[in-house]
């Protein structure tokens, strides 16, 4: 009778030591992502009241480095977390670490070439933080690896495995860090609205350029459009000529990430100032736009 009620002493013994410890790590490492989240949330928000309280357009590097970073160290934060929760849920289960040693060599080797790409991804996130490639809120445009379309949006997230950025239209796009061939940073320093007008060749060029350039300057006196620029929109010239057109081409450098609204605007301008004179323009109206490592 003894022996068979030993097994159930042995469990309740168990239950009360190794069992309720199980449990308590498994609520600690819950906690702990709660703790961590909450911690990232209120980094995040302090780094938002800060921007929203100051009267600048758009983001410093700083701010939206420090946002990536906090996204990166709060998941770094939980990925230990579990690890070390897993290894210590192992030894009071009573199985020996030092026996899972040969099955976990196994266990890589077989999954080694799925887990390549794995590591790959952490140490591309590595990099991409690191270098401040580009940050939360930057407009981006990111070629991957066996896509032939790139993604272009807003970066939203960015940890050491994943970027997540949200296209003009709504959609969330996710790329895995080490697939990202060529990152093009659209809101990096500085910007550059390019306008090209098509102007039918029976107008006087010069004629065309002077209205452009008063459109300029009347875009630059402003005050709402002057401070997302950093100097006065200026004519470059005939860029292209056609058979029945010439393109005059209009370049501004604003902040990071207003050229499109500054494009937009200018094209209006340059709408309303032709109508004036007279000037029937194409309906095809061009705006490029540059990051601030090419040459204005």
């Amino acid at each position: 009778m003894t022996g068979a009620i030993a097994p159930l002493d042995d469990f309740s013994v168990w239950a009360r030591s190794n069992l309720l410890v199980i449990i308590l790590l498994v609520l600690g490492a819950l906690l702990l992502t709660r703790l961590a989240d909450w911690a990232r949330g209120r980094i995040m928000t302090r780094i938002d009241a800060r921007y929203a309280d100051s009267d600048e357009l758009v983001r410093s590097e700083a701010a939206k480095h420090r946002h990536v970073v906090a996204q990166v160290v709060t998941w770094g934060a939980v990925a230990i977390v579990y690890t070390v929760t897993a290894v210590l849920v192992v030894q009071n289960l009573g199985i020996p670490t030092a026996g899972l040693v040969a099955p976990a060599a196994l266990i890589s080797a077989g999954l080694g070439f799925g887990l390549q790409r794995f590591v790959q991804d952490i140490g591309a996130g590595f990099f991409i933080t690191g270098e401040r490639q580009y940050g939360f809120g930057d407009v981006v445009k990111i070629n991957v690896s066996g896509v032939t379309e790139p993604a272009f949006g807003t970066v939203e997230e960015v940890t050491l495995r994943v970027t997540r950025i949200r296209s003009v239209s709504g959609e969330v796009i996710i790329m895995p860090n080490g697939q990202i061939t060529q990152v093009t940073n659209l809101s990096r320093d500085w910007a550059r609205a390019v306008i090209d007008i098509p102007v039918p060749t029976a107008v006087d060029v010069g004629h065309a350029t002077d209205v452009l350039e008063q459109v300029g300057k009347e875009a630059y006196s402003d005050e709402r459009l002057r401070k997302m620029m950093l100097d006065q929109p200026s004519v470059m010239g005939v860029e292209r000529m056609d058979v029945d057109t010439f393109s005059l081409r209009m370049v501004a450098r604003t902040l990071p990430g207003m050229q499109f609204d500054v494009g937009r605007e200018i094209r209006a301008l340059v709408a309303a100032a032709f109508r004036t004179e007279g000037i029937i323009v194409s309906a095809e109206v061009d705006t490029g736009r540059a990051t601030g490592d090419e040459a204005p």
